[in-house]
């Protein structure tokens, strides 16, 4: 399996609660050479006050643990 395809495995985990408060996360690109991967917040996620939290605690540290190769998750 991708590189790719395994973060979206985990993104399509993770969707069902941030759905629940009326958002969403979508994947914008992965550097294999550096192993930045790169989100958009969509919806409430996008405006929410605690959404770094939410990545840094919830979405990257799921991605780091089930995806070789990701050093880090910024979004935009």
């Amino acid at each position: 399996m991708s590189t790719q395809a395994q973060i979206l495995e985990v993104l399509d985990g993770i969707r069902p609660a941030l759905r629940t408060d009326g958002g969403d996360v979508e994947f914008i690109d992965f550097n294999e050479t550096d192993g930045v991967l790169q989100l958009r917040f969509l919806g409430a996620c996008g405006e929410c006050p605690i959404s770094e939290v939410t990545l840094r605690q919830g979405i990257e540290r799921r991605i780091l643990t089930a995806v070789p190769g990701v050093r880090e998750v910024r979004a935009f």
